[in-house]
């Protein structure tokens, strides 16, 4: 029965992990960039619905559309003002600007916050006994999974059936050639910022649900594995973020229960480096030539 726990546990980790890898899939898919600010967003989600729900007495749902609402509003802003001027700049210089922005957050986060760590409370409570004494699924873990099920469905009808979200998968073929059709790349852009850190809001929501400790630095290594997983199941691939994110997830529950916990990190970027020889663009993503 452990083995079962550890894989409900896995699945359920790492179908938050997939919903955080979206937001960097999209954002690389559509405007070539890395979002390292992404895993700070989550952060400020949970303390916008921590604050939304035990200081102003908000039920947790309107607590999470709270956080929802701010985070699109700051994925919008950052985009806007750190990543819009540095379109046409080096990659480096976008690099390091998206640390700096990161940093900026948890700074800013540990002014108006504070640095002491916080106890979030649960969204929902409770588990399902499936084997008394012996098998048992939270409903933080259910409502997970199923959060992650229904993500990938809308963005996946998104993507496929409305005009913005085709808008999008023509600016990740070729910002130039949507542009010259009528595209505005800038706006289907900042809306992909605006979805990616809506998305971040849900995950860290869920995943201080599931591990109920808030602090300034609570999205950094989360972020760090999520983009672990957006590159493990191939970056820029929406069904890759799914795929790795599970398997990141599932991988990093067992070495915790079988090998270490302290070196759970290391085989999970040491499964990674394997996949990577095997398959450099990732189990899903595909290899697209340079053009010189």
């Amino acid at each position: 029965m452990s083995f079962l726990n550890n894989v409900i546990t896995g699945v359920s980790l790492g179908s938050i992990y997939a919903i955080i890898a979206l937001g960097y899939t999209m954002v690389y898919g559509i405007a070539k960039m890395l979002n390292f600010a992404h895993g700070d967003v989550i952060m400020v989600g949970a303390y916008v619905c921590f604050f939304a729900m035990s200081s102003a007495g908000l039920p947790p749902v309107a607590g999470v559309l709270l956080a929802v609402a701010v985070c699109t509003a700051l994925g919008i802003a950052i985009e806007r003002l750190a990543y819009k001027p540095l379109r046409s700049a080096p990659s480096l210089a976008v690099l390091i600007t998206a640390i700096g922005v990161s940093y900026l957050l948890q700074n800013g986060a540990q002014i108006l916050w504070g640095a002491a760590t916080k106890t979030f409370p649960p969204i929902v409570t409770g588990s399902l006994v499936l084997v008394p004494g012996q098998l048992s699924i939270s409903y933080v873990a259910i409502l997970s999974v199923a959060c992650c099920v229904v993500v990938m469905a809308a963005l996946t009808a998104f993507t496929g059936r409305t005009k913005l979200g085709k808008a999008m998968r023509a600016c990740s073929e070729d910002k130039g050639a949507a542009q010259l059709m009528g595209i505005n790349v800038d706006s289907t852009i900042s809306m992909t910022f605006a979805i990616g850190s809506a998305l971040a809001a849900i995950a860290g929501v869920l995943m201080c649900s599931a591990y109920p400790v808030l602090s300034p630095t609570t999205g950094s290594m989360p972020g760090i594995r999520a983009f672990t997983a957006a590159v493990f199941g191939g970056i820029g691939s929406v069904p890759g973020a799914l795929l790795g994110g599970i398997l990141l997830g599932v991988i990093e529950t067992f070495a915790k229960a079988y090998i270490s916990t302290d070196l759970s990190d290391a085989v999970v970027f040491a499964v990674l480096i394997v996949v990577l020889l095997v398959r450099p663009a990732g189990l899903l993503g595909r290899y697209v030539p340079e053009k010189v």
